[in-house]
């Protein structure tokens, strides 16, 4: 692999049985997954915001707070505006190699389908990702950031936090900030990504950014689903396991009841 650190997939699957075990679900800050060089391109290189579609006071299914960003989901019609960087890297995502770390990380079998939908999304100021667990058809999330020390501070937030509900809160609802423990964080800048597991009390959440104008949280999520009924009924429809179709525009998106 020309883009991802072969020996971060060794090093991570080393700690699969860890990583399965930890509290309150299953995650893990990871650094240097890409080579430093590559990901440095990659940031040179991310999608024009033009290309992206606008979510704002959404209403959401379950009746939690709208999570507000610019979104771009992958499609193969995106190739053609796609950097070869970019391109390079979503091949690679898609390799064997990759999809096999997530059966290890997770202790599925080899044979295990592990179904990729992946995405762009840019957070402005003051947007934010309401506390929330995903569908079950989701296995986990791998999340990229992609800014650097010449464009975002700490400061200013944009960590994925890990919340604890003390398996309290049925997925179908709406717990607030003070109903949850925060039990941990990504971090975001200089080649770091997070991973972690679905599960039926899998909260996690983005507090609002404080950045100034014209700056924006830049991350590229990877999401493993399982082959579901529901995956494979969207599949003959001619849309991806997230519900986006996948000859549609860029900005098409499905509603958060079918998601």
């Amino acid at each position: 692999m020309e883009i991802i650190d072969v020996s971060a997939l060794d090093r991570l699957s080393a700690q699969a049985q860890e990583f399965q075990h930890t509290r309150p679900y299953p995650w893990i800050r990871i650094t240097d997954f890409l080579y430093p060089e590559k990901f440095e391109q990659l940031c040179k290189d991310l999608p024009d915001p033009a290309l992206f579609g606008l979510q704002i006071d959404y209403k959401r299914a379950l009746g939690q707070a709208s999570h507000d960003r610019l979104a771009l989901q992958y499609r193969p019609a995106l190739e053609k505006v796609l950097t070869p960087s970019w391109r390079n890297f979503i091949h690679e995502l898609h390799s064997d190699a990759y999809k096999n770390f997530w059966r290890k990380m997770l202790g599925l079998t080899s044979r295990t389908p592990v179904i990729l939908t992946m995405h762009w999304r840019y957070a402005p100021s003051g947007a934010s990702i309401s506390p929330h667990t995903d569908a079950r058809r989701k296995i986990g999330s791998h999340i990229f950031y992609f800014n650097t020390p010449e464009d975002w501070e700490e400061a200013w937030g944009g960590q994925t936090l890990v919340l604890d509900d003390g398996d309290k809160w049925s997925r179908h609802s709406a717990p607030d900030y003070s109903d949850l423990r925060e039990a941990g964080a990504s971090e975001v800048l200089g080649n770091r990504s997070f991973l972690f597991a679905q599960t039926d009390h899998s909260w996690h959440a983005v507090k609002a950014v404080q950045c100034p104008p014209g700056h924006f949280r830049k991350v590229f999520i990877v999401v493993a689903n399982r082959l579901t009924p529901q995956v494979i009924w969207r599949r003959m429809r001619g849309k991806d396991a997230d519900g986006y179709r996948l000859s549609g525009g860029v900005q098409e998106k499905p509603s958060f009841n079918e998601r």
